[in-house]
């Protein structure tokens, strides 16, 4: 076992029984709290634990902590993801070796090369840690060899009390306990990830993985470039696949810390976006992560959680150029047509279309189209499809009263169930388009969600 320290210690603290409060003690005075951002349950805890604080203090440097190494080097040049994982001992089924297959079978040799793997054994029987990592070892003796696998612990004696917690929610003592301590699993998690990559994807420690997933959190990376984003999600289930800026896990690390006693992980993870004026979830649809575990890690208890939204094969991700998305048809809330083009991103929603209503995505420049894919409707909302409309492609912009078509349109089909997809598009219509426009043939009572327009192009020899 190879015992080394994490980062630099600013605060010149030992961690211990009081550390969680005590090194966070400056963080609430570091956040720019105004009246409107501290209201709530975040801004009502700031506000109860309110305190002095040193001058001088920096938060963009790991905690010093002290890691033991059970299996694997850190790797010696920065990757582009580092992918944590918290693990403790189940008393039926273990999932841990069936997730890092997963990791390593539905990634490419490329993708591989562009990330590393970080098991935390969080357990306090250290026998257990001992025997997993051996397991590891001996099932993944390559990728520990390539530096793409490392397994790591904490010594018990630096975790703050698990003893005598209130009761938030009127939680039992044990749930208080296990939630408390996964809080501080994952600060130590993070706060040792914080120089190993340029991105920290979360994950637990029964899941597995959509083919490529790698290469599709690239893409919605990319295209989120113009957000200011804290956190990106890649499943609609607890703290599965958040994904995070390494900058900020040293203060992801302190903010765990901070409230680990006050409430569950995924509620935490949920705050802290809040906190870093990112209001909203940003998630990537289709899910690249689904649970597999039936028992929980608390007490062995049941767990049938499925993500319905799931999707393990992805195929060639659609190209979806620069566009701009037009309606006629009533938007509900922030719903905008663009959500449903912007790949990943979000859906349209809107009220009862009518005959003759339409959506229009006007292209920047016209391309030749390969492979289009319309869908409608959700998982929480299976009703709101398109019941009966086509499908037209255009070319030859025009604007009329301020509003942007095409002269004329070539229709390539109509929706059945819902759906609408055509591969080989170039076998019907060969010119380069400018318009793709989904049009209501019938009137319809149920509202309509469209969650995605996916369009593939001719690219250029």
């Amino acid at each position: 076992m190879d015992i080394k320290m994490k980062g630099t210690d600013p605060f010149k603290l030992k961690l211990g029984m009081r550390a969680p409060r005590d090194i966070l003690i400056a963080f609430e005075k570091n956040i720019a709290w105004n009246e409107k951002n501290n209201s709530g349950e975040l801004g009502k805890i700031c506000k109860q634990r309110w305190q002095n604080s040193p001058a001088e203090i920096t938060f963009s440097h790991p905690l010093n902590i002290s890691y033991i190494y059970l299996a694997g080097t850190a790797p010696k040049s920065r990757k582009y993801l580092s992918i944590g994982i918290s693990s403790v001992k189940r008393m039926r089924e273990n999932y841990l070796m069936d997730t890092l297959q997963s990791i390593f079978v539905k990634s490419s040799y490329e993708e591989l090369e562009q990330m590393v793997v970080v098991i935390y054994l969080a357990d306090f029987d250290m026998a257990w840690n001992l025997k997993t990592a051996a397991e590891v070892k001996a099932q993944f003796t390559s990728h520990i060899s390539a530096g793409h696998l490392l397994v790591i612990q904490c010594p018990k004696h630096i975790y703050p009390t698990l003893e005598g917690l209130k009761r938030n929610y009127n939680d039992p003592q044990k749930r208080v306990q296990f939630r408390s301590k996964q809080n501080v699993d994952y600060a130590f998690l993070v706060n040792f990830c914080t120089d190993l990559s340029e991105y920290y994807l979360m994950l637990e420690d029964d899941v597995f993985c959509a083919k490529n997933f790698l290469s599709s959190i690239k893409r919605f990376i990319a295209l989120s470039k113009g957000s200011s984003w804290a956190t990106l999600t890649f499943s609609k289930l607890g703290y599965i696949g958040k994904l995070y800026h390494s900058v900020d896990l040293p203060k992801l690390a302190r903010f765990l810390l901070m409230f680990y006693d006050e409430m569950p992980c995924d509620w935490l993870l949920e705050l802290f976006h809040r906190s870093k004026a990112q209001p909203n979830e940003m998630r990537f649809k289709p899910s690249l992560f689904q649970h597999m575990g039936t028992y929980s890690s608390f007490q062995d208890m049941h767990n049938k959680l499925k993500d319905d939204e799931f999707q393990e094969y992805m195929g060639i991700l659609p190209d979806n150029p620069p566009a701009l998305v037009f309606t006629d048809i009533p938007v509900y809330e922030q719903h905008l047509p663009a959500k449903a083009y912007e790949f990943g991103i979000g859906q349209f929603w809107g009220k009862s279309p009518k005959e003759g209503n339409y959506f229009l995505v006007v292209l920047e420049s016209p391309v030749k189209i390969t492979k289009i894919r319309v869908w409608t409707g959700s998982p929480e909302h299976k009703g709101d499809i398109l019941h009966s409309g086509n499908l037209q492609v255009g070319r030859d912009k025009t604007t009329e009263n301020g509003h942007q078509s095409c002269k004329t349109y070539h229709q390539l089909g109509t929706f059945n169930a819902g759906k609408f997809e055509m591969e080989n598009v170039t076998n019907h219509i060969s010119e380069p388009m400018k318009c793709i426009q989904v049009l209501v043939t019938e009137d319809q009572t149920d509202w309509l969600i469209i969650s995605e327009v996916n369009i593939w192009i001719e690219k250029e020899k």
